[in-house]
């Protein structure tokens, strides 16, 4: 059973980067598309960026476009997310969940969810 685990969530100022973690065990992340979500208090759950396992990259948001980069390293079995220019907007629980293969921005086509890491913008 593949288990992911989220790091890296922190408070920052607006304007600050932070790259978040998405650690896999229990399997290889080579066939997996790995989906970068978020839940802001009393929004609903969202895509935010997605790494296939060709190791293509897409962001779904245009908020985050040009801002938020997903990368793999799968000697490692991690998936990265780097998030500069950070805005007050971003405050969220940041997930990352697995898929076989292909990207989707759809929730309930993941099948395998990390417990989430806290990102607060704010000065």
């Amino acid at each position: 059973q593949l288990q992911l685990v989220e790091s890296g969530g922190g408070l920052v100022q607006p304007g600050g980067s932070l790259r978040l973690s998405c650690a896999a065990s229990g399997g290889s992340l080579d066939s997996y598309a790995i989906g970068w979500f978020r839940q802001a208090p009393g929004k609903e759950r969202e895509g935010v960026s997605c790494t296939s396992s060709s190791g293509g990259s897409t962001n779904w948001l245009d908020t985050v476009k040009g801002r938020f980069q997903t990368s793999r390293d799968n000697a490692k079995n991690t998936v990265y997310l780097q998030m500069n220019s950070l805005e007050p907007e971003d405050t969220a629980i940041y997930y990352c969940a697995a898929r076989s293969h292909f990207c989707s921005s759809h929730v309930y086509r993941f099948d395998n969810w990390g417990q989430g890491t806290q990102v607060t913008v704010s000065s």
